[in-house]
């Protein structure tokens, strides 16, 4: 088997069947299966996908398990060599797939891969290709800097370009580098486990790369909008998870609880602002 898709499926009815008709549409001459993890979805998902794919592999979780947990429970379950992570909120462009692999076999070097996502209106998301959140980067972005901020790579967006991380949406990462990193931190419930993997990727010495040759659409928050405040909350926490793993050792004790402090701040304030906002905000 070439490659394992994997889907986490939450209450994403028609998003989750529009991602799978693009998925089972794809121009390919590599094999690949698909893999769905439902968290307990009550919208009538696990029926749908039963009558209307057959030839995807559900997985009935019975409960919310989270993103991190659900998508390690199919990889364990997975018998390709590569496997692409693939947010339910997607549509594929129809040679994306046979693009990734393709791309993957040529450069043995990349670990990780990630593609070129446009939103809804079209345009590029710039969160595509980023460099690793630190305290300097996310001060800048947590007064409204971002401008100034190195946390989105300049770049041109149709040039390929090693990244310190790719987004989850669309993430294909070796086997090999699974035997040799581990599985998703489970301790990230939402959010976060993409530049977590890509973090250790990258420290075991694998390339993570942006390939904008491969396309897909990302209508994003699909699983979060049913759970605005929540998911806020969640997006947050996974910032303290990441600092405290990768940054809170080289600093003191002081400085660590004025971050703590900051994260705490900047969940408030997005907050506050959603509750004028109609479209919502996890960021």
């Amino acid at each position: 088997m070439d490659i394992s898709i994997i889907l986490v499926n939450y209450n994403t009815r028609e998003f989750i069947k529009r991602c799978l008709e693009s998925v089972f549409a794809s121009k390919t001459g590599f094999t690949y299966e698909v893999l769905i993890s439902d968290n307990g979805s009550g919208d009538g998902s696990i029926q749908m996908i039963k009558e209307e794919f057959p030839k995807a592999n559900l997985i009935e979780n019975n409960s919310n398990l989270g993103f991190s947990k659900a998508n390690n429970i199919a990889i364990s379950k997975a018998s390709g060599g590569l496997i692409l992570l693939l947010n339910s909120d997607t549509k594929v462009e129809s040679d994306a797939i046979d693009k990734a692999i393709g791309y993957m076999n040529e450069h043995p070097n990349v670990g990780i891969m990630g593609c070129k996502i446009l939103l809804p209106d079209g345009t590029p998301d710039r969160a595509a290709r980023r460099k690793f959140p630190n305290p300097s980067n996310a001060f800048l972005r947590l007064f409204g800097l971002k401008k100034f901020s190195d946390y989105n790579i300049e770049t041109p967006l149709d040039q390929e370009v090693e990244v310190d991380s790719v987004v989850g949406a669309f993430l294909v990462i070796r086997r090999a580098v699974i035997e040799r990193i581990g599985l998703l931190d489970e301790e990230y419930f939402m959010y976060g486990e993409d530049l977590d993997w890509c973090w250790r990727a990258k420290e075991a010495g694998f390339a993570v790369m942006y390939y904008p040759g491969a396309t897909i659409h990302h209508y994003k928050y699909g699983s979060a909008q049913a759970i605005p405040f929540r998911t806020i909350r969640m997006a947050h926490e996974a910032m303290r998870i990441f600092y405290r793993k990768h940054y809170a050792a080289d600093h003191s004790w002081v400085f660590n609880q004025f971050i703590y402090l900051g994260i705490t701040i900047r969940q408030y304030f997005v907050l506050a602002i959603n509750l004028f906002r109609a479209k919502k905000t996890v960021h």
